[in-house]
């Protein structure tokens, strides 16, 4: 029997549009591009199209005109007419418990056409100028609001989707440290599409970040479980059953993202380069998360009356603090109410950001606005201490033992990356 094309989606993210083909079955399928004009053809084997094609919402992505044609083998055939040449990837998911079977077609911006760059589908952070030890910097906070795109997270009543509350909650707390002198926020996501969960740790490498932030409002099986949650790294298991049932629902949201797999070589590698490099950064993790704690408990209940630990993957980003913030539990009908609201939404966002300033404030990395006005406007010291790198030393592994950040050890020796060489001697800058 031949498969049927029962659904189609469109998620237009900045440096790619998405196309999700929802199917009846598995299907072998085949894409190939073609110039004079411009097209891109998907051919699905053995399979009939039960689905409407227009009002798909592309008029800001590089499709023009879409049609479709059934080939006398069988084959269902899907002409994408492009305003432009674009770059392509397609691949098959099998069924999860959300959806069943999928193919899923990546028209990748190569140039000027993007909306604009964007990390996930770079391989390596990208090398960034080096830095002049005499300037100063901002503090850069990356804020990643969980799930997006195909990944609706958890479901509250009334049709309440987890991606949208917390991409609101992200872009007010983007919007307070925007308007905070020497902070620099960036955003992981700015609309409904799906980051791969390694695509967001990327991210915050790229961009050299003082910290992460995660933002979520999650769901348990017990609707009764109510309150909101702060999260750090765990590598010794989780705190809790929530914890456990949290990092395994956030840790497989790629299946249903829809995420194109390493080989299992590849991610047990990245797993482990990780996992080496990111175990200093947990004492700022918890600070942070011990501020942004407090504050939340000050307006809402919270699930535990202190940090909890688990296993996300998103945490992982090597030698940068990383928390993630759980807003409340939108399977309970209740805290599903406060989060659906907007003025909620605020006092959740600006709980966050003023624990991240007053952290901040408190520990300012070196050669920043704020520990510039913290000294009263003195440039911070680089001291006179100096480390000779010997065989085996990490960047990581030496900011830890000296008591400094990894990005103000970077910005002390004018690093634009982590590669250091045995017999470097570094400048150890004052804590």
């Amino acid at each position: 029997m031949a498969a049927e094309i029962q659904n189609v989606r469109v998620w237009l993210a900045p440096d790619h549009t998405r196309l999700v083909f929802d199917l009846s079955g598995p299907v072998k399928h085949k894409v190939f591009s073609l110039d004079n004009p411009n097209r891109l053809v998907v051919d699905m084997a053995s399979s009939r199209l039960d689905a409407r094609l227009d009002g798909l919402g592309l008029d800001d992505s590089p499709v023009s005109g879409i049609r479709h044609s059934r080939q006398p083998d069988g084959t269902q055939r899907i002409v994408l007419d492009l305003r432009r040449k674009i770059e392509q990837r397609s691949f098959e998911l099998a069924p999860n418990a959300q959806y069943g079977h999928r193919l899923v077609v990546d028209l990748l911006e190569t140039g000027a056409g993007g909306r604009q760059a964007s990390v996930e589908l770079s391989p390596e952070p990208e090398a960034l100028p080096a830095i002049d030890t005499g300037a100063l910097r901002d503090i850069v906070v990356v804020i990643d609001a969980g799930h997006g795109g195909e990944d609706p997270g958890a479901l509250g009543p009334g049709g309440l989707r987890e991606k949208d509350v917390v991409l609101s909650i992200a872009r007010e707390v983007y919007r307070r440290l925007e308007k905070t002198p020497g902070y620099k926020p960036v955003l992981v996501r700015d609309g409904d599409y799906y980051v791969s969960l390694r695509g967001r740790t990327k991210l915050a490498r790229r961009h050299n970040a003082d910290l992460f932030v995660s933002i979520h409002a999650d769901a348990f099986k017990d609707k009764r479980a109510r309150g909101a949650s702060v999260w750090i790294i765990s590598d010794r298991g989780a705190t809790s059953e929530v914890g456990r049932w949290l990092a395994q629902k956030e840790n497989s949201a790629d299946a249903i993202g829809g995420v194109l797999s390493l080989g299992d070589k590849d991610e047990v590698l990245a797993g482990v380069l990780l996992d080496m490099s990111m175990t200093y950064s947990k004492e700022g993790s918890r600070q942070v998360a011990d501020r942004v704690h407090g504050n939340i408990g000050k307006f809402a209940r919270m699930h535990k009356p202190f940090v909890e630990q688990a296993g996300f993957v998103v945490l992982k980003s090597p030698g940068i603090p990383s928390i993630l913030v759980e807003t409340g539990f939108i399977s309970n009908p209740d805290e599903a109410r406060k989060l659906r609201s907007k003025s909620y939404q605020r006092e959740m966002a600006a709980a966050i950001a003023d624990g991240i300033q007053d952290y901040f404030w408190q520990r300012p990395p070196a050669m920043t606005h704020v520990a510039h006005r913290k000294n009263g406007g003195a440039l911070p010291s680089l001291g006179g201490r100096t480390y000779k790198v010997a065989r085996g030393d990490t960047l990581s592994v030496i900011a830890v033992r000296n008591g400094v950040s990894l990005s103000t050890l970077r910005a002390a020796n004018g690093l634009s990356g982590d590669t250091i060489r045995v017999g470097q001697v570094l400048k150890i800058p004052s804590s």
